[in-house]
């Protein structure tokens, strides 16, 4: 479900990185790391993606920010297009967040 709604948000590259599915807009966008007992829904910009996704936690120095989902957590599939569209224009917007200045 994740992936799909990745798809349909934006003309994203798909590639396989680091053993996750990364999504690629003008560099880096949106990660998914399936563990054990839970996934990880990772926006390099997720820090920026607070107000549509409150649930999404900042992770490391720059703006990183995961959603960290176990069997519980309920995810509505029009939120995580919305979030990809969003990750996606701020790529675009602002640069590739993997170079940074």
């Amino acid at each position: 479900m994740l992936r799909a709604a990745v798809l349909r948000a934006a003309a994203f590259d798909e590639t396989i990185k680091w053993t996750n599915l990364v999504f690629l807009a003008n560099g880096p966008c949106i990660l998914i790391r399936a563990e054990e007992h839970r996934v990880l829904l990772g926006f390099w910009r997720g820090k920026r993606l607070r107000e549509i996704e409150p649930r999404i936690k900042a992770s490391g120095k720059y703006e990183l920010g995961n959603l960290v989902m176990t069997a519980e957590t309920v995810v509505d599939p029009a939120m995580v297009e919305r979030l990809a569209a969003e990750a996606y224009r701020l790529n675009f917007e602002l640069g590739n967040p993997s170079t940074r200045t």
